[in-house]
């Protein structure tokens, strides 16, 4: 009986975890099944590779996305985040080191996320349309300061981490894996980790408990806005030359790659694991619909159906837990 016992505990526990996985990770499966019918060499050791140089600055996007989306927020400004890092890092417009370009980068990134922060915390207007208006404002300055001088190529440093490899592994992979690694342990063993489940569960609760609410949205939009800078460091170095369409599709593709890995507003089920595996797979998807001579529209209409599908998967879910 003990054994019998175990056994139906252990069988147990497994179904409650399939029954948690998201619901990407079947059509993942079914993805990887598909490609290795049809398009084999995609799951060679080097394309592999290059799809995961490539998803990593997206990667890193969608630890900050998961953040804001985890305190019931939301941070589309990546694109002009993006726009704006290319230029302050190529243009020459700072005549300094490539280090102390860095530095401002991230000094600018959080003066974004502080601002981004004060106009829905303080305001308490839309994160949609604080974080939207702010990839516009960035934009149209960049914009106008490219009539004076245009981007160029980007630095020696940067080049190095988004284009070498150590023992055939892309350095931009691990780069991406640290930092998903050192968000997982902060967010499971810091006090910021603990409120923003709680905020994330019941504001109002957690603020009738005296949790910081606006400092917490504080510190989180400044995260997000500085995971958005290192993105677009990395993504300037994959690329090699600054754009003013450098990470446009940021903000969609890492809102996508965070529903899909089970983090949901105000819950985070997936973890940061779930998002990096969505955020792998949607590259993969790409590439998968790239060597079938798709083009750039299929890709877009893609990526609505992928979000569209992960949104009605996650209301049925919770119609079921109600």
């Amino acid at each position: 009986m003990p054994v019998a016992a175990g056994n139906n505990e252990s069988g147990g526990r497994l179904q409650s975890l399939l029954r948690n996985l998201p619901y990407f990770y079947i059509g993942a499966a079914a993805l990887v099944l598909i490609a290795g019918v049809v398009r084999p060499n995609l799951l060679q050791p080097f394309l592999l590779m290059l799809i995961l140089r490539q998803a990593a600055p997206l990667g890193i996007a969608v630890l900050g996305q998961a953040i804001c989306i985890r305190l019931l927020s939301l941070d589309l400004s990546f694109g002009g985040v993006a726009m704006a890092v290319s230029y302050i890092m190529t243009s020459g417009i700072f005549p300094v080191s490539e280090i102390a370009l860095i530095g401002i980068s991230l000094l600018f990134g959080v003066i974004v996320g502080a601002t981004n922060a004060f106009f829905i915390t303080r305001l308490r207007a839309s994160s949609v349309i604080v974080t939207l208006a702010m990839t516009m404002i960035l934009g149209g300055i960049v914009t106008a300061f490219t009539q004076l001088r245009a981007p160029g190529d980007a630095g020696e440093i940067l080049r190095y981490f988004g284009q070498a490899r150590i023992g055939g592994m892309p350095i931009a992979v691990p780069v991406w894996l640290g930092l998903t690694m050192c968000l997982t342990l902060f967010m499971r063993s810091s006090v910021f980790g603990r409120y923003t489940e709680a905020i994330g569960a019941n504001p109002q609760a957690a603020l009738a408990s005296g949790i910081p609410y606006v400092r917490i949205m504080f510190v989180g939009h400044i995260l997000s806005s500085l995971f958005a800078v290192i993105s677009s460091l990395l993504l300037l170095g994959i690329l090699g030359v600054g754009s003013l369409s450098i990470g446009s599709d940021l903000a969609l593709n890492s809102l996508a790659a965070v529903i899909l890995g089970g983090v949901t507003f105000g819950s985070g089920r997936g973890g940061v694991v779930g998002p990096a595996v969505a955020t792998f797979m949607l590259l993969f998807c790409f590439n998968f619909l790239t060597s079938l001579g798709l083009g750039e529209p299929v890709k877009q209409m893609a990526q609505g159906a992928i979000i569209a599908i992960a949104a009605i998967a996650y209301s049925g879910t919770r119609l079921r837990q109600v």
